[in-house]
């Protein structure tokens, strides 16, 4: 319901010895929002993976999707739309909102099967682009969100704490309004229109425990993923009326997801053990959210001993050992190695997480570059990259082919290195906003190569 504002996760695996300074948030450059670097010319015609778990664990995901919010409260009742939904976009919208929004729209109406369109005037979702400084100031934690009940920023400010605005009291959804940065990266605004979007039109919580949806607040996923799409088709269909409770719609959902997901029946396996307790995703949020990396790596530790002692074998303690790793101290290099290639074990034996599997071994490519593997380097980013451009996350896949380009030109191929350099270009202005920031970046990786 809430996307979270997070740092962009560094480029190195800082406790395997390969420290780079953190990137200093750069100005964005709006005049590179054209269409030349749109997610349709980067990355062409979408390919979302298909769902992975199986329908009794989707049954079970939707119910704590849809039945709670993410402060924990529970919702009482079922809620959406009915019948055609239109999009309207407001305020300083920035060159490629519109491009990015009707994108978005018909994957929800050819994958999703909604009917959904953007028009002019005011809309049932009511999307409004706001300077980041602005939203910050009013909402500090949030990079974008959605709420019900509202029609403009100015409203929600007038009265930000008006009973109408309480999800819990929604059966029948009337009016929507999506808050996204109007400043922001080309990526990032792409990211928060399909979370909050989504929202709007489907179940409100994220959940850490689903690797394969953008409802979770690790961030891997930045867009809609086929898991959520089969979400999105189920929550809409008339077997589901606003109001229903949750035990009605439990009782749906078998032959709503047989029907709607006919190869989810042949996949088996134990449900993932719920709920999440607060206690791990406050030390989470700690963690990505502390000023320091002794207080960032005292949270994901504390989160990490929560996850041990759950005896969660999912994405849950796969992301608290990420952590760890990422934000151990130099000295701790060893134990932070053997804590990310566990994650990666892990992230292997889930469904629908190859983005993650992605993120990890761009850390352990950073790592490799620093000690002279560039042969190591050169497999790890190859499948790495596959990844990041089907996800179509233009920073990831920027990064990894830096990375690879650095270390194919310490191997003496030095055409191959510029050339990709070359064509990492588009993927970094989409994904970091600015000429500087994708130089900055390089520059990272280069430094890296130089300490071996």
């Amino acid at each position: 319901m809430m996307r979270p504002f997070l740092a962009c996760i560094a480029v190195v695996l800082a406790g395997c010895g390969a420290m780079v300074p953190s990137q200093p948030e750069q100005r964005i450059d709006l005049s590179l929002q054209t269409r030349a670097i749109s997610s349709a010319a980067l990355f062409g015609s979408p390919r979302a993976f298909a769902p992975e778990r199986s329908n009794a664990q989707i049954a079970q995901d939707i119910l704590e999707l849809g039945f709670r919010l993410e402060s924990g409260r529970e919702i009482p009742q079922f809620s959406r739309f009915q019948g055609p939904v239109t999009v309207s976009l407001h305020g300083p919208v920035p060159p490629l909102g519109v491009v990015e929004t009707d994108r978005l729209l018909e994957r929800l109406q050819r994958e999703a099967g909604l009917d959904v369109r953007r028009v002019q005037g005011q809309g049932d979702i009511i999307v409004e682009f706001v300077p980041r400084d602005v939203l910050r100031r009013a909402v500090p934690n949030a990079a974008c969100f959605v709420l019900p009940n509202v029609t403009s920023w100015d409203a929600f400010r007038a009265n930000p704490r008006a009973p109408e605005l309480d999800w819990t009291r929604v059966a029948r959804r009337e009016r929507a309004l999506v808050i996204v940065p109007a400043d922001s990266t080309v990526q990032d605004m792409r990211d928060c229109l399909h979370e909050e979007i989504a929202q709007a039109l489907g179940p409100l919580n994220d959940l850490f425990r689903i690797g394969e949806t953008v409802w979770n607040d690790d961030n891997f996923q930045t867009i809609l993923t086929g898991f959520d799409m089969l979400v999105l088709r189920v929550w809409n269909d008339p077997a589901l009326q606003p109001g229903m409770t949750r035990a009605q719609v439990a009782d749906r959902l078998p032959a709503l997801l047989a029907r709607h997901n006919p190869q989810g029946a042949r996949t088996t396996g134990a449900l993932d053990p719920i709920p999440t307790p607060m206690a791990w995703t406050r030390a989470v949020e700690a963690a990505l959210g502390a000023t320091s990396r002794r207080a960032s790596f005292r949270e994901a530790q504390r989160a990490l001993a929560i996850a041990l002692e759950q005896r969660w074998q999912d994405e849950r303690l796969a992301f608290s050992l990420f952590l760890s790793a990422r934000f151990a101290p130099s000295e701790d290099g060893a134990q932070a190695l053997d804590a990310m290639i566990l994650a990666a074990r892990i992230y292997d034996t889930r469904p629908g997480t190859a983005v993650h599997r992605a993120h990890v071994h761009l850390h352990l490519s950073a790592q490799a570059l620093a000690s002279g593997q560039h042969d190591l380097v050169l497999r790890l980013t190859q499948s790495a990259m596959t990844v990041a451009q089907r996800t179509e996350n233009g920073a990831l896949l920027a990064s990894l082919m830096l990375l690879r380009a650095q270390s194919l030109e310490q191997l003496g191929q030095a055409t191959e290195a510029e050339a990709l350099r070359r064509d990492s270009v588009p993927f970094a202005l989409y994904g970091f906003g600015s000429a500087q920031a994708a130089e900055n970046r390089q520059a990272e990786i280069a430094a890296l190569a130089r300490r071996n």
